[in-house]
């Protein structure tokens, strides 16, 4: 925990004394999930049933609050390994039985000033080098002080250090996949807005300071852009896109001396109810040897790459992403407030040995009702030169208070 709860302690007593009301506002959430993994080269399926709660409060007055929040995940079947306990016999699905404090923090905010300390969530840009993993029901948050201005219309300055990252395998990770990883981590960026979009510059330093954790060799500098941005080009047509750039190295204690590039450009064509999308992504390799490619262990990456979640670590020979896709929605269909269906195709290859790796199609459909939703989401990856074939599917329900 390091000095953020004496560093609490000291913003609270420099509050302001003058009698303001504290609102109190209930944080509340729930989600069960049935998943299936069908693996060739593994003995059996895997199939989990979980129940993720979370649960917590917020106290606000005035410029400042107080956030507090715990999360449990129960596996009411647990026929799968979930990376921590039993034998390694099935496919992994990533929602160990958890306990554990969410978040806890304490945010000062103004205008132009927002500083939050603690355990907190943080995603930034489209969470491919820092998120909070939200896919999975544990989650991934980070013990940090955040700081963001705005000192100009438009301008942004967003700045933090983490010194702990709490991560998806909860309150009994171990080994490779510990509960929390320390590190020395900084992530800043300055974001404008401009006629065509908002154009970001970053750096994130990730350091994953603990020699279980790969042996240093996720540790990673990452210096870049991204112009995300939409213009309407007809009525009820609208186009959206995003293009980014980085360049990644080596940091702090990590062994291997590399240096390796990262690129995207995605599009995405608005007309009506249907949106019609298409990209390409490099994360490039280094020398070919193992983790010198482009790595992204803070990201969200199951966003990425497919939801069969075979790339979460790239390969050494790097990895081009084609991907095109649809999707059609409908809102206000009797007493559903969203009704929606979504398609979208992989191709993978390597950036090295010009290598096929694989394909993926994923479908997703989903139903809004108020604070409920419910999806069926399915994945089947095709292996050529790259894993094994994979078969995932998703049954969820989403509530929030």
């Amino acid at each position: 925990m390091r000095f953020w709860i004496p560093m609490a302690t000291a913003l609270v007593a420099a509050a302001p004394a003058c009698a303001q009301e504290v609102s109190v506002k209930p944080l509340i959430e729930g989600r069960t999930r049935y998943e299936h993994v069908d693996q060739d080269g593994l003995a059996a399926a895997s199939d989990a049933v979980t129940i993720r709660l979370r649960a917590g409060v917020e106290a606000t007055r005035g410029p400042w609050s107080v956030l507090g929040e715990a999360q449990g995940n129960l596996a009411v079947v647990d026929k799968y390994y979930d990376g921590l306990r039993g034998v390694a016999d099935r496919p992994v699905i990533g929602d160990p039985e958890n306990a554990a404090i969410y978040r806890a923090q304490i945010r000062y905010r103004t205008q132009p000033l927002t500083v939050t300390a603690g355990r907190q969530r943080i995603t930034l840009d489209d969470e491919r080098f820092v998120g909070a993993a939200g896919f999975r029901n544990n989650g991934q948050t980070y013990d940090a002080v955040r700081t963001e201005l705005v000192p100009l219309k438009g301008v942004k300055v967003d700045v933090t250090y983490a010194w702990n990252v709490r991560t998806v395998w909860g309150s009994d990770g171990r080994g490779f996949r510990q509960r929390g990883v320390s590190g020395d981590n900084v992530f800043a960026n300055i974001s404008a807005a401009t006629p065509i979009g908002t154009l970001t510059g970053f750096a994130y330093l990730v350091d994953q300071d603990e020699a279980a954790v790969q042996g240093y060799r996720l540790s990673n500098q990452n210096y870049g852009a991204r112009l995300a941005g939409s213009q309407p080009i007809a009525p009820k047509v609208k186009l959206n896109y995003q293009f980014s750039y980085a360049r990644q190295s080596d940091y702090h204690r990590n062994p291997n001396d590399y240096k390796a590039d990262y690129w995207l450009a995605d599009g995405a064509l608005d007309i009506g109810n249907w949106t019609l999308n298409a990209g390409y992504e490099v994360l490039g390799a280094g020398n070919g040897t193992a983790l010198t490619s482009f790595q992204t262990p803070l990201g969200s990456v199951f966003k990425f790459q497919g939801w069969a979640d075979k790339f979460t670590t790239n390969p050494p020979n790097g990895l081009h992403d084609i991907y095109v896709g649809g999707s059609h929605s409908w809102k206000k269909v009797g007493k559903i407030d969203l009704l929606s269906f979504q398609a979208l195709y992989h191709r993978f290859q390597s950036d090295r040995l010009d290598q096929h790796y694989g394909d993926v199609v994923n479908l997703l459909a989903t139903v809004k009702v108020k604070k409920t939703a419910i999806s069926a989401r399915y994945a089947r990856y095709k292996a050529d030169r790259f894993a094994t074939d994979t078969t995932k599917m998703w049954l969820q329900l989403d509530w929030t208070y």
